[in-house]
């Protein structure tokens, strides 16, 4: 049954919510998963104060575990975006737009100033970390090469998290250094300084971190058995997996 502070109380709004969640595709289903949540709540389809639709309902739309969704839900609620109320009539609630953070906003106002075309620099470094990717796999690395790009994998792993963002930029930027060709790599840094300027306005998700990580190690070790096209493939997923997250906090 629902109650007054209850989203799914609107009989028009399941249209609504079926627009904005859809199964997420395999490869990057925390981070899609947050981007569709994220989109939600921008767009206002669960005002401030009414509930979320229940965990099984969401988790079923977005064709992910529980387990997931709750660690998604998790972010939210640190970023202060939801609460959790417990009791008969508890459940997710999305708090109030002025007890938002200042960090979604920070980020507009940084991607205002710089004039950045936000889909333009995300798609280019999919076509640079992708291309470099390819081509580090398919022109087969040396023993200090492969040896420099295990060292870079090891430097992001144990990274601690106030370190983490540069040790990542130094492992693509190796990728694309190791990928023989100094214009890519020239691009490349460009383009990683204008995402680092916007990540550094979003958190640090360790769930993300985490997935990130596993892409990492999926796609070195890729490189050094020659498989070109799986390498390119978990690059894409790994760049589409960062997309989703800045997407949603733009929103």
């Amino acid at each position: 049954m629902a109650t007054a502070g209850d989203a799914t109380g609107d009989p028009g709004n399941d249209g609504r919510l079926a627009a904005v969640l859809r199964p997420v595709r395999g490869g990057n289903g925390f981070e899609e998963a947050l981007e569709q949540i994220l989109q939600l709540l921008r767009l206002g389809l669960v005002p401030g104060g009414a509930r979320l639709p229940a965990e099984r309902e969401l988790a079923g739309r977005l064709g992910i575990s529980r387990v997931t969704l709750r660690e998604v839900l998790k972010v939210l609620t640190d970023q202060g975006l939801v609460e959790s109320r417990r009791g008969r009539y508890g459940g997710t609630f999305v708090r109030e737009r002025a007890e938002h953070p200042a960090g979604e906003d920070e980020l507009r106002r940084r991607v205002a100033d710089v004039a950045v075309d936000v889909e333009d620099t995300l798609r280019f470094r999919e076509v640079l970390e992708t291309g470099a990717a390819g081509l580090c796999a398919a022109y087969p690395l040396g023993p200090d090469e492969a040896r420099r790009l295990r060292g870079a994998l090891a430097a992001t792993r144990d990274a601690p998290l106030a370190e983490y963002r540069r040790q990542d930029t130094l492992f693509h930027l190796t990728l694309a250094e190791l990928s023989g060709s100094p214009t890519l790599t020239t691009r490349y840094a460009a383009v990683r300084a204008t995402l680092n300027d916007l990540l550094d306005c979003i958190p640090l998700l360790v769930r993300n971190l985490e997935h990130s990580q596993r892409q990492h190690a999926t796609i070195v070790e890729a490189v050094l058995r020659g498989d070109a096209e799986g390498a390119r493939r978990v690059m894409r997923e790994h760049c589409e997996g960062t997309a989703a997250l800045l997407r949603g906090f733009l929103s």
